[in-house]
């Protein structure tokens, strides 16, 4: 336990020297893992233009932390760093939401508070505000449990010496069918100790990232019980020096979405339901992209497991969807969910 809290502990501090002394803008990085380098958005490129330069220089993050329908949310950006995301949510969330922004990087926050002002100014209202603290001790924080309907994180969690912990934390702040709407990097086996503990690759978002399968299990564990994928791209090492130190080990940037559902099932079950989007989020008249395997389509019947069914009639995406049928009855498996039936179909004789 000593030898594990030592390293937690040099973890952080690496941590907080590597954002708030040695990065002083996004060009400091030493490998794309902790950049976002996906296009972004139309939509949201007029909402960017409206953050400060110095605020987005320093912006590490690894994807867009941006879920529809936030207008009027109470939202949580974990590792908030200079504020770009914060700042970003804040145009969405609009006058009658709120941001608040973690982190426990001096330096990053004095860039985040430095222009509160003039992002109040400049959108009309105010309504962000900063907390340092790490998001491993999320309960000694003035925050209220179950007082917030998203929480955001992007390209934080891997840098966590206690994830179990932050999972736990970020289930107990939500709202009963509020979810968790983060990018992080993944990696496809688990890492040994000489990459974890390596301080470039640790501070590069490589060092930290979970076995993706180990983040199944957490995410499981801290009441989550089923993850959807939203979106990935895989990472390229190309800096000489970095990339033979990992290995064959394959690196992902990947967006999931958790909903704190209590009633949600280990499984895809099939009871028979279906949806019918009625095309009415903004930005997504004729398909919502709800996760990497599910893009409905507006005016049609779509047939979905319990838990879909529990994610879309329990959360603020309710009132978009009409909902047909209840849990009344159960076919088994839902087909095409990732489960099969473990005995063979074929039949053979009594003994």
């Amino acid at each position: 336990m000593v030898i594990a809290d030592v390293f937690c502990s040099a973890m952080q501090e690496l941590v907080q020297a590597y954002y708030g002394q040695e990065l002083t803008g996004t060009a400091d990085l030493k490998t794309s893992a902790c950049c976002d380098v996906d296009a972004v958005p139309s939509w949201l490129k007029p909402l960017l233009a409206q953050v400060h330069p110095e605020v987005s220089s320093r912006y590490y993050g690894c994807g867009l932390v941006c879920p529809p329908l936030l207008e009027g949310c109470r939202v949580l950006d974990l590792g908030c760093g200079s504020g770009r995301d914060v700042y970003l949510l804040s145009q969405l969330v609009g006058a009658g939401g709120a941001v608040v922004g973690i982190d426990m990087t001096p330096e990053q926050l004095a860039v985040a508070r430095r222009h509160q002002d003039h992002h109040a100014e400049r959108f009309g209202f105010a309504n962000v505000s900063f907390l340092e603290g790490t998001i491993e001790r999320l309960e000694h924080l003035p925050l209220e449990p179950a007082s917030f309907d998203v929480i955001v994180s992007n390209c934080v969690l891997n840098l966590s010496t206690d994830k179990p912990a932050v999972l736990r934390g970020v289930q107990r702040l939500l709202k009963p069918g509020g979810e968790f709407y983060f990018s992080d990097v993944y990696v496809d086996r688990r890492l040994p100790d000489g990459v974890r503990r390596h301080p470039v690759l640790y501070g590069e978002c490589l060092g930290g990232a979970l076995y993706w399968n180990d983040f199944l299990r957490l995410a499981r564990a801290a009441g989550f019980a089923d993850p959807r994928l939203v979106s990935d791209r895989p990472l390229v090492i190309t800096e000489p020096e970095l990339a033979p130190l990992v290995g064959e080990a394959r690196f992902f940037s990947a967006t999931y979405r958790l909903f704190n559902l209590a009633e949600l099932e280990d499984a895809c079950e099939d009871h028979g339901q279906a949806v019918i989007y009625r095309g009415t989020i903004p930005g997504c008249p004729t398909l919502l992209p709800f996760d990497k395997h599910h893009a409905i389509e507006a005016g049609k019947v779509f047939p979905v497991c319990g838990n879909t069914f529990r994610m879309l009639h329990e959360s603020r995406l309710a009132q978009h969807f009409s909902f047909i049928g209840d849990f009344s009855r159960h076919y088994g498996l839902f087909e095409g969910c990732g489960s099969r039936l473990p005995f063979d179909d074929a039949a053979a004789s009594c003994c």
